[in-house]
């Protein structure tokens, strides 16, 4: 995630849940851990019985809230206001650990003269442009340095994503200059106070007050605290800024890099990490490596200027992708044709998956493929999702089941209401039916980074088949039809090595080849063990860089078993973590500058004089022969620019960035924002909600206005343990659907009063896009709170798991949301929006329709009526207006860019 890689380096999870028994305090917010991640919750549970305090974040009480020490029900949308907050009172009080901040964070480096912060320009920070709907940030730099785009501008940001500035900054190491970082963060959070938390939280100050003296109590030289999110914060406008406030929170405690530390980032399932190392996203390439852009980087030596410029491992950046074009491209790749750099698709702004069904319904995007995936019920806005496939010429759909994304043209609901017509739509389906985990092997890489092989147990039924059977195949089809083609935009699949061995009677290719191929090798032939091996002279090949190692020594690492009692507690031979195999990143900072451990009790890797190595429990995030004497000769670059004082080694500093001066979208420093739908002001600014958020103005996209009284409430989404996702491998088992066979809603008893609502009856709940109809489950789970003002806000919690699919059905609770995304990382919000809630069933047909509508013209919102087959055009791109505003320019993103599940 962003949040995590412009302020460490690297955005993956920083530690192993496992090592949360190390905990001293954990703090679980965004995150429902005992009911999302049952099994990995067992290691918060030995660390409150080893004495730990636990901490429970979230506007529910759930099942993880009813075993944590405090629950903390805060509105859904304001964990910045919360953590900013947390931000203050560390500064305020000097409860920093002084000498970790000053040895490994950016707190003494000074701001240029330029900046301008939000609480000088109400909620804006210098460099905002009203025209563009986005942020120059010139401003932002430090003194000393200056930007890292060759352009001169952050639109494209540079091949090593951790988009700092060249350059080393001006510092006060007494942190006392008025433009320190230290001191420009402590105005910004100043008026984080804890009645201000209270007001917009909806808390009172004291419980806030009391989780604010329980993290800093166990965070220093010997204690630790932890933090865990999932999800719950990624789904928001701010989404990223919200990850970036605890990560700040977490370097001025000294909470990363040690035991019992860090920010544990929680994946949504077995390989939501692995789908973005090697990514199924349009602008990465494997290990984090930008999509070229078609103006920025029309050669190889554009793609690599900046980071060829890098301090840190980032400065590798070449020898990374020329290795990764020889894997690709093999022989076919020479010196002489820039490594087939020129076959690589370019981007030229945003083409993340909103943006391309906007386009499916304009009619732009003839065919899909749809794997593992189902956006019909699953992704924000149904509608939306539906009429973007109904708007396709052919749709690819491969999964376990027959899921409402193959049956949208029988059973989407905007059959009934006369939206669609299934004789008019002219998409042909092609339904593949999918392999399941036990009928394939290969490995998942997991939430804390760790790849782990799992091998096939049976063989797929019928005409079932793998992922990687199915691409696999497909490519050699296409490639040997296009044999003889001379069409220029033909000559990437041609040269493509796809050569990959095969077995069985189902043809299947050898999972193990491919990793091999991804760890990559040397001129000998042989599998390399580290990326610090490859070059960039075409002598090596690495298909993800971060892999490599993987198949080291010609051993899939990732198989290995070990037993935990037969290995030390970091337990390095179970599986294989990326990079090196290091569980714990940025492990340096778990020793003090001179190498030595902050303490006994939290000792983790240190400096072995003596061997003049670097030691300890886990593999060193650090060049392993580095001596912390060492200091970089002026200019140096790459590793070799890094001194032997600083932990942070994919950072051109070495630092952890409290103060990001470019890489965002949105802002140096996360400030406190509305959701894009909230039913309350902003208290700190005029700006109301993100102004670099991405709203795609459309019909079938209408907003709820905030503060409206015409959609008072707020709701939050969220899952089920007996439920999957989007329900496809649930809904359709008769013991699962049996635990949990009816779609419905929590309100509180005080709603309930007050929109006449009975505990198991049903409801109807409108917004701007739609409305639907649950159940209703009346509980003290769900708990008015008491804002700024002394109104009362009131929520509902609403599961995500229903469609028209399988032996439980249920409207689709994500129908309610409209689009509206994070500038940065194009996520939507799906975790808090506003609506209406009324007694009774929702109706059926057209009327569905004008209900909705009469809704819209209540509120002033713009007619949401679409014509039969949904091809309203895209009015504009983003909102306009004084609180608003996107950028629209898609800028690479940190390099850990993290999933979304």
């Amino acid at each position: 995630m962003p949040g995590l890689g412009a302020t460490y380096g690297r955005g993956g999870a920083t530690g192993f849940q496992q090592d949360l028994v190390n905990a001293d305090c954990i703090v679980i917010e965004g995150s429902n851990m005992a009911e999302c991640h049952p099994v990995g919750f067992q290691w918060v549970m030995e660390a409150k019985a080893r004495g730990a305090k636990v901490i429970h974040i979230d506007p529910r009480f759930t099942r993880t809230s009813a075993v944590s020490d405090t629950h903390v029900p805060l509105r859904a949308g304001t964990d910045i206001a919360f953590l900013g907050g947390l931000i203050s009172y560390v500064l305020e009080n000097e409860l920093d650990f002084r000498d970790y901040v000053l040895a490994y964070t950016n707190a003494s480096s000074l701001v240029g003269e330029d900046f301008v912060d939000t609480e000088d320009l109400d909620g804006l920070f210098s460099g905002w442009d009203q025209d563009s709907k986005s942020y120059d940030k010139t401003s932002w730099q430090f003194e000393g340095a200056h930007e890292p785009s060759a352009t001169g501008t952050d639109e494209i940001d540079p091949p090593a994503p951790q988009k700092d500035s060249l350059g080393q900054p001006v510092t006060d190491p007494t942190l006392q200059h008025p433009r320190s970082v230290y001191q420009v963060m402590k105005r910004h959070f100043a008026r984080y106070t804890p009645e201000m938390v209270g007001d917009i939280c909806g808390i009172e100050p004291e419980v806030f007050l009391d989780v604010a003296r329980a993290v800093t109590a166990n965070s220093g030289r010997d204690r630790t605290t932890a933090w865990v999110y999932s999800v719950g914060w990624t789904h928001h406008t701010v989404g990223v800024q919200y990850i970036r406030t605890a990560g700040i929170l977490q370097a001025l405690l000294g909470n990363m890099g040690r035991p019992g530390g860090g920010i544990l980032a929680l994946r949504g399932h077995a390989s939501i990490q692995g789908s973005t190392d090697i990514p199924t996203l349009y602008n990465l390439l494997p290990g984090y490596l930008p999509m070229p852009h078609a103006e920025e980087h029309a050669t190889l030596d554009d793609f690599c200027k900046v980071g060829d410029e890098m301090v840190g491992f980032w400065g590798g950046t070449r020898a990374y992708m020329v290795s990764l074009l020889k894997a690709w491209f093999g022989d076919a790749a020479t010196a002489e044709n820039d490594w087939c750099y020129d076959l690589l698709p370019k981007i030229n702004g945003d083409h993340g998956s909103y943006r391309q069904v906007a386009d499916m319904i304009q009619g732009k995007i003839p065919g899909y493929f749809l794997v593992g995936e189902n956006p019909a019920v699953g992704h924000a806005n149904g509608k939306m999702q539906r009429l973007g496939l109904a708007n396709l010429d052919w749709l690819v759909v491969r999964d376990l089941q027959m899921i409402e994304s193959a049956t949208f043209w029988q059973t989407a609901p905007e059959i009934a209401t006369g939206e669609l017509v299934t004789d008019q739509i002219g998409t042909e389906v092609f339904f593949m039916p999918a392999a399941t985990h036990t009928e394939k092997e290969g490995t998942f890489t997991n939430t804390q980074r760790v790849l782990q092989w799992h091998r096939q147990a049976i063989e797929p039924p019928d005409d079932a088949r793998s992922d990687l059977w199915f691409y696999f195949h497909l490519g050699r089809i296409l490639r040997d039809r296009l044999r003889d083609s001379t069409d220029p935009r033909d000559r990437g699949l041609q040269a493509l090595t796809w050569d990959y061995p095969t077995h069985g009677p189902l043809v299947e290719p050898s999972a193990e080849a491919v990793l091999r191929e991804i760890n990559g090798v040397g001129p000998d032939g042989k599998a390399l063990s580290s990326y610090t091996e490859l070059k960039d002279d075409g002598t090596t090949t690495a298909g993800c860089w971060i892999y490599t190692g993987v198949y080291a020594d010609e051993v899939n690492q990732s198989d290995r078993r070990k037993p935990g009692r037969e290995q030390n507690w970091v337990a390095p031979e179970w599986g294989w973590a990326w990079p090196a195999n290091r569980r714990t990143l940025y492990n340096r900072a778990s020793a003090d500058p001179e190498g030595k451990p902050w303490s006994e009790r939290k000792a983790y890797v240190w400096w072995d004089e003596d061997a003049q190595r670097w030691t300890g429990h886990d593999v060193p995030d650090f060049e392993a022969t580095k001596p912390p004497s060492y200091r970089p000769e002026p200019g140096a670059k790459g590793a070799a620019g890094i001194s032997g004082a600083d932990a942070f080694i994919m950072q051109n500093d070495g630092k952890a960035w409290l103060y990001a001066p470019s890489g965002l979208a949105d802002g140096p420093l996360p400030t406190h924002y509305e959701p894009d739908e909230s039913p309350m002001p902003n208290l700190l600014y005029r700006q109301q909600a993100n102004p670099g958020r991405e709203v795609i103005e459309a019909a079938w996209n209408r907003s709820n206005p905030p503060t409206s009284d015409v959609y008072p409430y707020a709701f939050t989404t969220y899952r089920l343990t007996e439920h999957h996702t989007a329900g496809g491998m649930s809904r359709t088992l008769p013991y699962l659907a049996e635990l949990q066979p009816e779609f419905f809603v929590e309100v509180s008893p005080q709603l309930a009063h007050e929109r006449g609502l009975e505990n198991g009856g049903w409801a109807t709940l409108v917004s701007a896009r739609t409305a639907i109809e649950a159940r209703v489950l009346v509980t003290e789970r769900m708990r008015p709170l008491k804002v700024g003002g002394g109104r009362v806000v009131h929520q509902i919690g609403v599961p995500y798991h229903w469609g028209e699919q399988g032996i439980s059905t249920g409207d689709s609770g994500n129908d309610l949301f409209g689009v509206v995304m994070d500038p940065n990382v194009h996520i939507q919000e799906s975790k808090v929006a506003t609506c209406d809630i009324q007694a009774g069933r929702r109706p059926r047909g057209p009327a569905l329709v004008d209900l909705v509508e009469s809704y819209r013209q209540r509120a002033g919102v713009k007619s949401g009526r679409v014509p039969v087959g949904g091809r309203s055009p895209v009015e504009e791109t983003n909102m306009t207006g004084e609180d608003s505003g996107a950028d629209t320019t898609q800028s690479a993103p940190d390099h850990i860019a993290e999933g979304t599940s």
